[in-house]
């Protein structure tokens, strides 16, 4: 199972990592060199949770973070 907001179907990215090194030429140096780039990937905050849906059950998921204080979703008790 993904770990996707069921809510707003929020998802992880994939972006990249820039490893530099050297002093910036405004502080006095010849400037940033770019030595390593690496592929990481961004998570969302998701929680597991049980939650109580519209048709009155209780269901287990993943529910984000920002869904959660909106108050998107109604926690089971």
């Amino acid at each position: 199972m993904a770990k996707n907001c069921i809510i707003c179907d929020k998802k992880a990215h994939r972006g990249g990592s820039i490893a530099r090194r050297g002093m910036a030429r405004v502080r006095g140096g010849a400037g940033r060199k770019i030595t390593g780039r690496s592929k990481r990937t961004f998570r969302p905050n998701v929680q597991k949770m049980r939650i109580l849906t519209s048709q009155g059950r209780v269901l287990s998921a993943f529910v984000c973070t920002k869904c959660l204080k909106a108050g998107k979703v109604k926690k089971a008790p």
